[in-house]
């Protein structure tokens, strides 16, 4: 089940952008030194009590940027447009909207129009409302604002959640009753035992003519007009007795290309796709080369811990001599550093060179991330890198790992028990996964290591046993 979506509408300044911010700032917060992992703050990922959640924000409709030779002001036809708009796309993808307006402000005629747009385009099933409204009265800092709020009863939306986005009072209760709307998980007994390969790329890279080529058939519109694809669309074939479930997204732009409507949608549809993929097809443009757009893509796929193989497409378009391919290669090595265990293909979907060693591949990294390293062999590993290579310590404490599991697959995660997790520097863990990757290299797959203090058993008060023993110690053996 993919993950449920919150679309924060309501008009400009009545801090939207300041509670998406709270919704998903300890996300946010995260500090990573790896290129590209930072996301497009258009579309975040939010948790609350145990629920994992996307957060979209629609923006302010500005009445100062005129659309057309009418004067952009409030009840405007150009400006209930753009509400209507707006409206209508957040219907269309929430789970729940959470309507913001201005509690220092009161009612205003903008709140009204949105307010009449999503009452009139709100589905309901058996006489129930299928995509809730909450109504959120922001900045109700000062006692005299808190209790305007009440005001906004008149909406007729129900009792109005007064909090202050700025200063979080009051969003602990507003994101209760948010995951309390969340649709239920449906059982399903049937399995789907086949491999997921989300084709993500920026518009225009060819990843519709991709599919195409790959099922031998003409199952999405191809068009040279980037954008054409708004949804994710599943297409289930079976080849050598392996099923395949292909998912062709809508190309991600960068913010500041994102055109207003549908498209901006379209990239909330293709990272719900990655989240619900085993492996990420990544298709590049070979004519315009590596971009950032195709870096940022590629820090979301690793951010959700998928396994990645990257396609260079319209290869047959580039004058090529023979180093070419190793001079390209080298490019993208350097610019996606963070990714030094993707496969690299060379391809065309249009003239269908290499296309047929595309689902091969598939299967052999799907087979790297379901492999499970046995416990003695992870601990050989651990035992020979810290003889090779001492962690280092900025603290005069030094960091040691006793011993070490595989507790998953899908992606790899291993727990590794050491003295202390504070003292385990990512450059460090970096080279302890180059370690591990020589003797199993988990093609186009990320690991996970996790580290654990290793717990502590007291004895009990006996001569010469006094000291704490520690469980589970991993014992070298002497040479």
């Amino acid at each position: 089940m993919q993950k449920p979506v919150v679309v924060l509408v309501g008009r400009p300044n009545v801090g939207k952008s300041t509670l998406f911010n709270r919704l998903i700032g300890e996300r946010l917060a995260i500090i990573d030194d790896i290129p590209g992992t930072t996301r497009d703050r258009l579309v975040a990922e939010g948790h609350w009590a145990g629920h994992d959640f996307f957060v979209v924000d629609t923006g302010g409709i500005d009445p100062s940027k005129q659309r057309t030779q009418e004067p952009l002001s409030i009840g405007s036809k150009a400006f209930i447009r753009d509400i209507r708009e707006q409206a209508e796309i957040a219907m269309s993808e929430a789970d729940v909207i959470l309507l913001l307006v201005d509690a220092q402000h009161g009612v205003t005629q903008a709140d009204l129009e949105l307010v009449d747009i999503l009452r009139r385009r709100q589905k309901t099933v058996d006489g129930v409302d299928e995509t809730p409204i909450l109504l959120v009265a922001n900045k109700a800092e000062s006692k005299s604002a808190w209790l305007g709020s009440m005001d906004f009863y008149s909406l007729g939306l129900g009792e109005p959640y007064a909090i202050s986005a700025i200063h979080g009072t009051g969003t602990g209760d507003l994101l209760d009753a948010v995951v309390a709307h969340f649709p239920h998980a449906i059982d399903d007994d049937t399995e789907d035992d086949s491999i997921k390969v989300a084709i993500v790329g920026k518009p225009n890279a060819g990843k519709s003519s991709l599919l195409n080529k790959i099922v031998g058939q003409e199952r999405m519109i191809v068009s040279n007009i980037p954008g054409t694809t708004r949804d994710s669309i599943d297409t289930k074939f079976t080849l050598d007795e392996q099923e395949f479930t292909l998912i062709d997204t809508a190309g991600i732009r960068k913010r500041g290309s994102i055109e207003p409507g549908v498209e901006k949608y379209s990239v909330l549809r293709a990272m719900q796709s990655i989240e619900r993929c085993d492996i990420a097809i990544l298709v590049i443009d070979a004519v315009s080369g590596i971009t950032a757009q195709d870096t940022h893509i590629a820090g979301f796929i690793k951010d959700a811990w998928k396994s990645v193989i990257l396609a260079v497409n319209k290869w047959d378009l580039i004058e090529k001599d023979s180093y070419t391919a190793i001079e390209f290669e080298n490019r993208i090595r350097t610019e996606l550093n963070f990714l030094p265990y993707v496969p690299i293909m060379f391809i065309s979907a249009e003239t269908g060179q290499r296309v047929h060693q595309i689902l091969p591949l598939v299967q052999e990294v799907q087979k790297e991330r379901l492999y499970k390293m046995s416990t003695s062999q992870l601990n050989k590993i651990l035992v020979e890198a810290q003889d090779k290579h001492q962690a280092p310590s900025g603290t005069g404490k030094p960091f040691h790992i006793y011993y070490g599991t595989q507790v998953r697959s899908e992606p790899p995660t291993f727990m590794l028990y050491c003295n202390d997790p504070k003292l385990g520097h990512f450059s460090y863990l970096r080279f302890l996964e180059n370690q591990i990757r020589q003797v199993y290299p988990y093609l186009g797959t990320p690991i996970r290591l996790v580290l654990k203090a290793r717990e502590r058993v007291e004895l009990a008060d006996k001569p010469g046993k006094s000291k704490p023993k520690e469980r589970g110690a991993y014992r070298r053996k002497k040479a």
